[in-house]
């Protein structure tokens, strides 16, 4: 990929953002009444270790991210390769996002961790506008 100058075309420029593979994190808290509200995000980069700092970015039509961001914590959870559809039901507009999820909370925190999120297992990745998985390069010569 490369970017001379940046296409005036919105459709041209998701085409040439869709070729950088991102992972997927789901960002979920609880909010006083104990309801979870969450978000896929393939936005996520870590900082720093020292202090723990991590960036994400979200849209500005988003109407969740307003809610989480008020929260004292929120869960971050590293989807697994098999959570496409668990992605697809935070990122869904206009219904509950926590109806089918299995999902569990910190005792004292607003924290949200979404069940089955890739604790040793390979992460979901989205890239060319679909998921995928990892795959391991073999060394030239070894077969």
């Amino acid at each position: 990929m490369k970017l001379d100058a940046v296409p005036s075309d919105p459709a041209a420029l998701r085409v040439l953002f869709a070729q950088i593979p991102q992972s997927v994190v789901a960002l979920c808290g609880l909010d006083a009444s104990g309801t979870p509200h969450g978000v896929a995000a393939s936005s996520f980069t870590p900082i720093s270790l020292e202090p723990p700092l991590v960036s994400v970015a979200m849209a500005e039509t988003s109407t969740t991210w307003p809610t989480l961001r008020r929260m004292p914590r929120v869960g971050v959870s590293l989807l697994s390769h098999s959570q496409a559809d668990t992605c697809r039901t935070l990122a869904a507009k206009g219904r509950d996002r926590f109806a089918n999820l299995r999902w569990s909370s910190t005792v004292g925190s607003s924290a949200v961790f979404v069940d089955g999120a890739a604790d040793g297992r390979e992460p979901l990745i989205f890239h060319g506008s679909g998921f995928r998985r990892l795959a391991a390069i073999r060394p030239q010569g070894i077969q």
